[in-house]
């Protein structure tokens, strides 16, 4: 009996010390450089913060926006009998006596060599923005007129310029010289239309997608501007008259434009032997948001993933999957497992947050991300069938430079399904049968965009 009591004891301990749970923020002490923040959680009962009732979601979850004084804030949460005391300190921003950087120019140019895989070359002398021209192979050879900001600017042909950082490179005893270029050669068979450029070194280079597809290799003799420039007609090219891919790269001192082409459908199963990334963001050690029923984005993106899977296996795609279960992996290796498997399209799915300046309340919905122009007719076409088929908000497409979309050998998109911190959203992102409504609207989306 003694035993039994005990038990019960613990059963009802157990219900009162989960009656409140409070998510975010994630320290009942915190120090913030912002004006407002928020609380998200969930309550079994009515909660108040500083005495005002607050609105609970039929799931129990809740967020609550507030404003902050600078200092000290202190917030009383209760909810029947628990309480929760919160201390937020606002602190002020400083004035900033920054004085923007002005660009020094070399009395003598400087001969760069790239140290790291995959460098950007960038148009602006900043490590963020839409302003990446190329990823350059490390052991290729620059010349530097000057510096700003922690970059060296190179000369890309006789007027054009571009930026890269100082911790890419490192100075060279080689002397950058004009390339040569010895021969072209072209290769087509059923999947691709391959370019080759075979030079005696490596230079910069940059690909654009405009009317035609443009290849630049700048640094080149007996070219106007120092400037060789290659246009494919994609446009008149591929059926369909846009891009499903393309990738360029260095195999020795040849420049390799290999560009896919436009996929042969079956007229009753158009996904059949297409070949499609699906990438459940975060994982193992990166939990991504959390929700405010306390699940973790890393589990809810998984497991619409497996949906998204099972429904493109049964219409007859070949599905590649970033990862299966709760394994970490970088973003780059994401990136290479597509490539691996030359996916045609490369989805991440993710479940979106705030910051603490951005009211929870305010912000729901779908929203799709891409970098490359060629994905954005794709990211239009799969918000519009999430939205229609699903309910959810239209949050945009909005172009990003996220590592994950930043893959021009598949279309590339990162799709944030909904928020985590909305109750409303919340609601449905753990929902199964939202889950499988999201999946069974990515795959509709992919066969409409197959067949436009």
């Amino acid at each position: 009996m003694k035993q039994f009591l005990i038990a019960i004891l613990c059963l009802i301990t157990g219900n009162i010390s989960y009656a409140l749970d409070i998510v975010y923020p994630k320290s009942e002490t915190v120090t913030i450089n912002s004006p407002t923040t928020f609380f998200v959680g969930s309550s079994k009962s009515e909660v108040t913060i500083n005495g005002e009732k607050i609105n609970i979601h039929p799931s129990g979850g809740f967020a609550y926006f507030v404003g902050l004084k600078e200092g000290p804030n202190k917030f009383e949460i209760k909810s029947d009998e628990d309480t929760k005391i919160f201390n937020i300190t606002r602190v002020e921003k400083l004035k900033s006596k920054y004085k923007a950087p002005e660009f020094k120019n070399f009395k003598q140019d400087l001969n760069l060599e790239i140290t790291t895989e995959n460098s950007p070359i960038r148009s602006t002398p900043a490590d963020s923005g839409i302003n990446r021209i190329s990823h350059l192979q490390s052991g290729i050879i620059l010349t530097s007129d000057g510096e700003k900001s922690g970059f060296y600017r190179i000369k890309l042909g006789d007027n054009n310029f571009g930026w890269i950082s100082k911790s890419n490179v490192k100075i060279s005893s080689e002397k950058s010289l004009p390339a040569q270029l010895l021969n072209y050669e072209y290769i087509e068979n059923d999947k691709s239309y391959t370019h080759i450029f075979h030079l005696d070194r490596k230079v910069p280079f940059s690909i654009t997608e405009e009317e035609n597809l443009k290849l630049q290799l700048f640094n080149l003799k007996d070219c106007k501007d120092s400037i060789y420039t290659f246009e494919f007609p994609y446009k008149n090219l591929l059926a369909g008259k846009k891009l499903y891919g393309y990738s360029g790269y260095y195999d020795g001192n040849s420049f390799v434009l290999k560009i896919r082409k436009s996929p042969k459908l079956n007229a009753f199963r158009p996904l059949r032997g297409i070949t499609i990334a699906i990438d459940a963001g975060h994982g193992g050690k990166e939990k991504g948001a959390i929700g405010c029923l306390g699940h973790n984005e890393k589990d809810i993106v998984l497991e619409i993933s497996k949906h998204l899977e099972h429904e493109l296996e049964h219409r007859g795609a070949h599905v590649v999957m970033t990862r299966k279960d709760d394994t970490y992996l970088g973003l780059r290796d994401r990136i290479d497992i597509a490539n691996e498997k030359d996916s045609m399209f490369f989805i991440s799915i993710h479940a979106n947050a705030l910051p603490d300046t951005m009211n929870p309340l305010e912000h729901s919905g779908t929203s799709i991300y891409y970098y490359y122009n060629q994905a954005k007719p794709f990211a239009e076409t799969i918000i519009n069938e999430i939205i229609t088929q699903t309910g959810t908000k239209n949050d945009k497409v909005r172009q990003e430079s996220f590592a994950v979309v930043r893959n021009t050998n598949a279309l590339s998109i990162l799709v944030e399904i909904a928020y985590m911190i909305n109750p409303e959203d919340n609601a449905k992102l753990i929902n199964p049968e939202f889950q499988k409504k999201c999946a069974k609207a990515i795959t509709d989306g992919i066969v409409k965009y197959l067949s436009k």
